[in-house]
């Protein structure tokens, strides 16, 4: 590493590596670091409520099992549900015995999760590239809004992802042609990955087969496969054992094969849907991708970028060849794909000013992303109302955009620095402004909280978004008005959730307060 190496835009990238520095610059760093890691994973995970239909699902079968001690049969309202493998309920299990809050009992452990793998991801590429390589890499993924966004979620998406792209760099340098010492990790940490999300862990992991029969060293592998089902086949046999075919049936066949061939679980999507999904996933650092055109200079001479290649190229074709698709899906695709752009953003041959002048720009979407985000996940993206763009949103991209083409190429650290300030100042932004109207618009938190009389109140043609995340904060389902008729009942009409006197469809709407 250079002398100058510990100037402050080059060492917030990568200086904690740098022996030169002074002891008391890099325990400086250590703090910022873990401010900003605090800032951009932890804080502000309970400013919204849960989302959607499956973080309260989900939070509802951790909390079960935290207050049964049943630790194998997930059960939702006391029937076994099987939609998912054990691991996320574990892990929000364990966030309601220690007595953390509803939201951060379901997202902390997620998030930790995410940080940990974080940490070891720097480090092993900085081991088998080297620091630059890792600290761009770990940059990009770490402040990408996919793997940001399904850090900060109680959902199965980023356990999976982080433990199987820990198994693939684990297991990178035997499939590469050397050592193996590492693969029994690799093989419990693909266990893990089965426990988090099925079967679809070792599908992922094609290439590391095909990498693997290509070097003619398939024996290797029958170690870590026998690690990885010691981890993970006791939890699947347990619950065969005492479900039996409703277990298998679920699990494995709905779960896995009819969400594969079949339109069964209404998921389904076009064969492109993961272009913008991609894009998306990687915003603000999208326009790095094209960096991607410059592995036909490395891609024959280096085996490692051959291979997290195929990680993501195979992955992609998978998912994208699936029947069903969802945007979580993409995310074990992520590390690879940060750890490619990483390594061309490090070479020095490649002119990128251009490249991250286009990232500075995307930051100006950020406000915009705020405004229409409670709207888009209410009502769709297809059907939301875009506000018009005020000529004061592309300024600070502009400026940011103008500098780094005026710093070039070599000083690509202090560029990656701006935007790094950039990104944290728009999820702030996101965290403190949005956040509150997403608890108001989007979960059923808001709703909750303006319930005088909950047993007085049933429900009624509401989405089950809304009814799952009503019966969490409950703490028991509320009754379907047509089973169980109250005094009050809850109906969506017009896109608002309102409660109103139970007397018959033309009964009088009044707005909860």
């Amino acid at each position: 590493m250079e002398p100058h190496a510990a100037s402050l835009s080059r060492v917030y990238l990568w200086g904690l590596a740098a022996r030169r520095a002074p002891f008391t610059l890099r325990i400086f760093l250590v703090l910022l670091l873990a401010g900003v890691t605090w800032l951009l994973y932890f804080y502000g995970l309970d400013r919204v409520g849960l989302l959607s239909a499956d973080e309260p699902r989900y939070a509802s079968i951790g909390r079960e099992m935290a207050r049964s001690s049943d630790w194998v049969t997930p059960r939702l309202w006391g029937e076994p549900w099987f939609e998912k493998p054990v691991l996320l309920y574990w892990l929000i299990g364990a966030g309601f015995r220690l007595g953390l809050p509803d939201e951060l009992a379901a997202r902390v452990p997620v998030a930790l999760f995410s940080v940990c793998f974080l940490v070891f991801y720097w480090w092993w590429l900085s081991r088998q590239f080297d620091t630059r390589i890792a600290s761009y890499s770990t940059l990009i993924l770490s402040t990408s809004a996919g793997w940001l966004s399904f850090s900060q979620t109680g959902v199965t998406d980023l356990p999976l992802s982080a433990s199987f792209a820990a198994a693939m760099l684990l297991a990178m340098p035997w499939a590469t042609g050397g050592s193996a010492a590492r693969l029994p990790l690799a093989g419990a940490l693909m266990g893990v990955a089965v426990l988090a999300k099925g079967l679809v862990p070792l599908i992922l992991a094609g290439p590391l087969l095909w990498f693997g029969l290509w070097h003619r060293r398939p024996r290797h592998l029958v170690l870590p496969f026998l690690i990885a089902a010691t981890v993970s086949l006791p939890w699947y046999l347990l619950c065969y054992k005492l479900h039996g075919s409703t277990f298998f049936n679920d699990l494995i066949i709905k779960q896995h094969f009819s969400r594969f061939f079949t339109n069964e679980l209404q998921h389904g999507q076009p064969f492109w849907f993961y272009l913008p999904v991609l894009a998306a996933g990687l915003f603000p650092w999208t326009p790095l991708l094209g960096l991607l055109y410059y592995l036909k200079d490395s891609f024959h001479q280096d085996i490692r970028i051959r291979y997290l290649t195929a990680w993501f190229v195979m992955g992609f074709l998978f998912f994208s060849l699936s029947n069903n698709k969802l945007p979580g899906y993409l995310v074990p695709l992520l590390p690879a794909a940060a750890a490619l752009i990483g390594i061309h953003l490090a070479q020095g041959s490649i002119r990128v000013r251009a490249w991250l002048a286009s990232c500075a720009l995307l930051l100006s979407l950020i406000p915009v992303i705020g405004l229409i985000l409670p709207e888009a996940l209410r009502e769709g993206l297809s059907r939301t109302t875009f506000p018009p763009i005020q000529w004061t949103y592309p300024i600070a991209g502009l400026a940011a955009a103008g500098l780094i083409l005026r710093w070039g190429t070599p000083h690509r650290d202090r560029s990656l620095a701006l935007l790094t300030v950039g990104i944290l100042l728009g999820v702030l932004s996101i965290k403190q402004f949005t956040y509150p109207r997403l608890d108001e618009m989007v979960s059923a938190r808001g709703i909750w909280r303006r319930i005088a009389h909950p047993d007085q109140v049933c429900l009624e043609a509401l989405n089950r978004t809304i009814v799952y995340g009503l019966n969490f904060y409950s703490g028991t389902p509320l009754p379907l008005c047509e089973d169980q008729p109250r005094l009050m009942r809850l109906i969506e009409r017009n896109g608002e959730v309102v409660m109103e006197k139970n007397t018959g469809p033309a009964g009088r709407a009044e707005r909860l307060q």
